[in-house]
């Protein structure tokens, strides 16, 4: 008998995880106890009230969002002995976007990864997110950006905190790229093209920047509205795309990069002010990890589903790439929309895109 319960929980240990066996008293103590004893980590996560944690996204199982929150929750979970339990919820699960965002708000849910794009109307400063060619060509540079960025992460934050939700961190789900029932390579084909976007006005203005009749519209929707004709094209990162499988309903994929897709990992302001130093320092220091961690995962998931959409003979789809010269036509139209988040959607004169075009320009000489 003896053996046995030595072996169960030696097996306890090396799975990390707690069982009822983990947790009974026994006279000997396993390696891994004995190393955490002496670095002070079993002592922490002893001084860890038990929580359980809410954490919505936008995404379902298999999207970047999701497999974002579910290795934070893993991490966490980690870091804690099992103390911090991290549920992590796919798009749905809680309702809309819109309806997770006010989950939030009102502390029905400690965690959200959100795209500033569905919060514009609120937050109107974080409609910077829909200037199209505003970061770096270089997905690795744009990362850089809104890791390190005052103007996002903290000027930007406050914005976001007088409504107290508070992003923790800014990072990339991709480039985002164009899918429509004709081609899509020169500003005169979206005249009067019926363009699907988030409800953000500025990403509006952008494409009727274009000429185009953008259609605010949730994504849940957009497959059968891309089906039916109800709009005629969209943009997303290639993941998710493919994922969603966009591209059965779509002839033409045009690799445009004119804009990321933006994530926020947020929280609740009021909820993550009132938690004790130690468990804020190690969402704090997961939330930093995860940022190259995420950077990987995007670059995986729309490499692999870049190769999906061009080899899937049942749904073929015509992938087209701009020139510069291209993208050029495009940025022209687009320059101006910038003066009017300046002068129509800014609460601050732009200050905060002014800041941003500084550090852009400094992370790309």
């Amino acid at each position: 008998m003896l053996s046995f319960l030595l072996v169960a929980c030696g097996g306890d240990s090396e799975e990390g995880t707690d069982t009822e066996e983990g947790t009974d008293e026994t006279e000997g103590t396993t390696e891994e106890e004995t190393d955490a004893e002496e670095t002070g980590e079993g002592e922490a996560a002893a001084d860890i009230a038990p929580a359980t944690w809410r954490f919505v996204t936008e995404e379902v199982t298999g999207q970047v969002q999701y497999e974002y929150a579910a290795e934070f929750a893993k991490r966490m979970s980690e870091k804690t002995d099992g103390a911090i339990t991290i549920e992590p919820y796919e798009y749905g699960g809680l309702g809309s976007t819109e309806d997770q965002v006010e989950l939030l708000q009102q502390g029905g849910v400690e965690m959200a990864v959100m795209s500033p794009g569905f919060t514009g109307g609120m937050v109107k400063e974080g409609q910077i997110f829909a200037l199209h060619f505003l970061f770096p060509s270089s997905l690795e540079a744009t990362q850089e950006v809104l890791t390190n960025s005052e103007a996002l992460n903290t000027d930007l934050r406050a914005k976001y905190e007088e409504f107290d939700i508070s992003p923790l961190a800014f990072w990339t789900e991709g480039g985002t790229q164009w899918t429509g029932s004709e081609p899509l390579t020169k500003p005169e084909d979206f005249e009067g093209f019926k363009m699907r976007t988030q409800s953000s006005p500025l990403i509006l203005e952008s494409y009727e920047a274009y000429g185009a009749e953008p259609t605010a519209l949730d994504w849940s929707e957009l497959y059968t509205a891309l089906d039916n004709g109800t709009v005629q094209g969209q943009d997303n990162p290639i993941f998710f795309i493919g994922d969603a499988s966009f591209h059965e309903v779509q002839d033409h994929m045009t690799i445009s990069n004119h804009n990321n897709y933006v994530a926020m990992t947020t929280v609740n302001t009021t909820w993550y002010e009132g938690l004790d130093d130690n468990v804020k320092a190690l969402i704090d220091e997961t939330v930093v990890e995860m940022q190259d961690w995420v950077f990987e995962e995007q670059d995986k998931q729309n490499s692999e589903y870049l190769e999906i959409i061009k080899n899937d003979t049942e749904n073929p789809t015509e992938v087209v790439e701009l020139t510069e010269e291209q993208r050029d036509a495009f940025k022209e139209l687009a320059m101006p929309v910038r003066d009017y988040y300046r002068d129509e959607v800014s609460t601050v004169d732009g200050a905060i895109l002014d800041k941003l075009e500084e550090e852009i320009a400094a992370a790309t000489e």
